[in-house]
């Protein structure tokens, strides 16, 4: 890119003459840098890293010590907003689709082989721009709101809502699904019947556009997270208890989920343990907490088969919520 382009896109400050005037690539990380790269210094500690590198530009925030004066030193007032508009030029230059979609539907997608005229984005800043820098031109891209701003794109469009194919369960548990779809068997995918429309969203998306995939195995989500306790709740191997706390950060799922173990395992005993300032109430089987010690409490003094905890993470199992007496064989 040329040092005028990216002076006028990042509406930065040359603030030297120097002897270069284009730059190969765009780079975030000091030890990545080749010669003949731009170097974008979140840290201007490491701008002498770049520097040995061979980077033949700088651009940077904060105070910064001007050691070579034949490189580019461009001086701007927020690098990501900066950075944003290289990005976002970048991406009409490249044509592409943008598509937005819910956060389980982006980490569905994140766990689906597909070839590189489709990105699923995530992660931290640095993270999008290193997978969107060097994207195909007329590519797909997927992204959440809710995980990443949208300032980046243009012309966003919405998932398709027609349902061209649907996924034909044939068996399930309320933490595995064995199902069809475009007349491909999955046998015993390590993904919740409660996720399986979100996956026909997604699969109709990439159908509907033609892309390749190619469905491998299902790792857990970190939504409906299920994990198998003995009675002094630690973890054991999945499916081999029958005492399971599945853990949710995401309040707005609440009440799905909820609706879900109702129709799914009405046999259970089940219990929700939710923020005492959660929206949802529900007079049975709902216990509020406040701090760790109350949901310490509440798993310890009542008896269930499942407990939704809601806006807890599985770090509550790090320390043994039951003091160990006597050795004891507890399954």
């Amino acid at each position: 890119m040329r040092l005028e382009n990216v002076l006028a896109l990042t509406y930065g400050k040359l603030i030297n003459k120097p002897f270069v005037n284009n730059f190969n690539d765009i780079v975030f990380d000091a030890k990545q840098v080749k010669r003949g790269d731009l170097f974008i210094a979140s840290d201007t500690q490491t701008i002498e890293t770049a520097l040995l590198n061979g980077a033949y530009g700088i651009i940077f925030d904060k105070p910064a010590q001007i050691s070579d004066i034949e490189i580019a030193w461009i001086k701007v007032e927020n690098i990501q907003n900066a950075v944003q508009r290289l990005l976002r030029f970048k991406l009409i230059e490249k044509e592409v689709v943008v598509y937005e979609c819910d956060e389980i539907v982006l980490k569905l997608a994140l766990q689906v082989m597909t070839g590189s005229d489709f990105v699923a984005v995530s992660g931290a800043f640095e993270d999008i721009f290193g997978q969107l820098w060097h994207i195909e031109k007329n590519a797909t891209i997927l992204f959440c709101p809710a995980l990443s701003g949208k300032e980046i794109f243009t012309d966003i469009k919405k998932m398709p809502t027609t349902l061209s194919k649907r996924i034909t369960i044939m068996e399930q548990t309320l933490f595995e699904t064995s199902f069809i779809y475009n007349d491909t068997f999955y046998e015993r995918q390590l993904i919740s019947p409660f996720f399986i429309p979100y996956l026909e969203e997604l699969l109709n998306l990439l159908s509907s556009l033609k892309i390749e995939y190619r469905l491998k195995k299902f790792t857990p989500l970190e939504h409906f997270q299920a994990l198998f306790t003995n009675k002094k709740f630690e973890i054991k191997e999945f499916g081999t208890s029958d005492k399971v706390l599945i853990f949710e950060r995401n309040s707005s799922l609440i009440k799905k989920e909820i609706e879900f173990l109702q129709n799914n395992a009405s046999w259970a005993k089940t219990i929700y343990v939710v923020p005492h300032d959660c929206q949802y109430k529900s007079k049975e089987n709902v216990f509020e907490y406040k701090n760790e010690k109350d949901v310490k409490s509440i798993l310890k003094e009542n008896d269930f088969h499942f407990a939704l905890m809601v806006g807890l993470d599985v770090s509550i199992l790090n320390k043994p919520l039951i003091k160990q007496t006597q050795l004891t064989i507890d399954f």
